[in-house]
């Protein structure tokens, strides 16, 4: 059974046992998710209301475009538990001759490519999100306030809990040009989320004011 199949109390089960996984990976993927959930929730509230008729087909396209970022991140809550599986397969494939001591390294290498691909690409899709966030804490219903800004926060652990991800899996990769090109490309996307969320946090806590 698939992670997003499981109840949320076996879900947690699962991240409370003694397996590595899922962990921290997961879980930044599906923090994501909760936060594009709140973000609809919040856009569905708002459509239909005379008071925000003037944005319903902002609103609509939000919501549409929110639909389509919670499929993505929930797709990869799976797929960062299945890479870091893929991981612990090659390294435990056997070591003897010199042949298998090298088709073994050549699976580690891309085994853990592959670990830091599927980080990068939930940062990626977590960062697709920053207009959603700040046109919900705009222009949405304004009853919805401190939900908009539970997705805030949501967006921000999301983020970084991808980015460490990634940064952890660079270190077993030999391959300094795709290291190099990822660290770059988590280190623009963290900070341009990070000023993001700093931004919208400050809107949230005004209109709280």
């Amino acid at each position: 059974m698939q992670l997003i199949d499981l109840s949320i109390k076996e879900f947690c089960d699962q991240l409370a046992s003694d397996s590595p996984a899922p962990g921290g990976g997961s879980v930044a993927a599906l923090a994501g998710a909760l936060s594009v959930a709140l973000c609809t929730m919040v856009t569905r509230l708002t459509i239909g209301k005379k008071k925000y008729e003037h944005i319903e087909a902002q609103m609509k396209r939000l919501d549409g475009q929110a639909e389509a970022l919670l499929k993505d991140l929930l797709i990869l809550v799976d797929k960062d538990t299945d890479a870091y599986n893929q991981v612990m397969a090659a390294v435990r494939l056997p070591r003897d001759g010199e042949d298998e001591k090298t088709s073994r390294k050549i699976a580690i290498e891309a085994a853990n490519k592959k670990a830091a691909r599927v980080p990068l690409n939930t940062l990626r899709t977590v960062a697709k999100l920053i207009p959603i966030t700040s046109a919900v804490i705009k222009d949405g219903n304004a009853n919805c306030i401190t939900d908009a800004g539970v997705a805030v926060h949501l967006m921000h652990t999301a983020a970084l809990g991808a980015a460490y991800n990634v940064k952890i899996n660079l270190e077993g990769i030999s391959d300094a040009g795709f290291v190099a090109s990822a660290k770059a490309e988590t280190d623009e996307l963290i900070g341009r989320i990070s000023a993001a969320v700093r931004q919208q946090a400050a809107s949230v806590e005004k209109a709280l004011e």
